[in-house]
C-alpha cells in the first residue's frame, strides 16, 4: 500500500538533503508551491529528480561573505551587476530548476534591471552563481542544463572555479569576469581573516587590498 506524506512531516536536518525521485513537472510546481518563498531550504530539480537540501550554519556565513566579495570586487572594478541571491531559476523546457547559494546577472545587468521575477523562457540565467559546500552531481547538471556560464564552488575552505564547456564544467584557475585578478588565493585571504578577525574588518582590510592591488 503506498504512503502519502506531506513534505511539512519531513524534515531535513542542517547540512544534509533529501531527494524524491521520479517527479514530474507539474507535481515538482506543487511542491515548490507548498514549500513557499519564506524557507531556509532550497531545492535543485533535474529531469524529474528532486533535491532539497537544507544548509548548515557555516555555510550560510560563508556563502553571504563570497556574496559580498564578488560585490566588492566588482564595484572596485566598476563593473555594474544585479544580484539575485537564492531565486528560483527554472524552465520546463530543460526540466530544470535550482535556488542558488548566490547568484550575479553582469552582462545582462541592464536587461534585469528592476526584475524580481525571473521566467527563463524570457529571461537570460545568471553569468556566475556560486554554491558553498553541497554542490552535488544533480545541482551541476541543472546549472549546465540551464546554461550558467561560469560557477563558484567553494568547499573545504577552498574555491574552485568551473566554465560551462559545452554541456559540461570544467575546472580553470581564473575567472574571466575577472581575470586580471588571483580571485582564489584573495578569496582565501579574506575568508581566513573573516575566522580570525571578524566579517566586517576583513571585508574592509579585503577592499583596501584591491585598492593598492588595481
Amino acid at each position: 500500500m503506498a504512503v502519502t506524506l506531506l513534505l511539512q512531516q519531513l524534515i531535513v536536518p542542517p547540512g544534509q538533503r533529501l531527494l524524491i525521485h521520479n517527479l514530474g513537472w507539474s507535481k515538482f510546481e506543487s511542491v515548490l508551491e507548498e514549500l513557499g518563498e519564506n524557507r531556509s531550504s532550497r531545492i535543485a530539480y533535474y529531469q524529474g529528480t528532486l533535491e532539497i537540501r537544507m544548509p548548515a550554519p557555516e555555510e550560510e556565513v560563508d556563502k553571504e561573505l563570497l556574496g559580498d566579495v564578488v560585490k566588492i570586487l566588482l564595484d572596485e572594478l566598476e563593473i555594474d551587476c544585479e544580484c539575485f541571491g537564492s531565486t528560483t531559476f527554472k524552465g520546463e523546457s530543460m526540466e530544470s530548476g535550482i535556488e542558488p547559494d548566490q547568484c550575479f546577472y553582469i552582462q545582462n545587468h541592464a536587461r534585469m534591471r528592476g526584475k524580481r521575477r525571473v521566467d527563463l523562457n524570457f529571461d537570460p540565467p545568471p553569468e556566475l552563481a556560486i554554491e558553498v559546500d553541497v554542490t552535488s552531481k544533480t545541482q551541476l547538471n541543472v546549472y549546465a542544463n540551464l546554461g550558467v556560464p561560469e560557477l563558484w564552488r567553494y568547499e573545504k575552505n577552498q574555491l574552485k572555479i568551473y566554465l560551462l564547456q559545452g554541456k559540461e564544467y570544467e575546472e580553470v584557475f581564473t575567472s574571466p569576469t575577472l581575470p586580471e585578478l588571483a580571485i582564489q588565493d584573495l578569496v582565501a585571504e579574506v575568508l581566513a581573516q573573516s575566522r580570525d578577525i571578524g566579517r566586517s574588518p576583513a571585508l574592509r582590510n579585503f577592499r583596501q587590498r584591491l585598492k593598492q592591488i588595481l
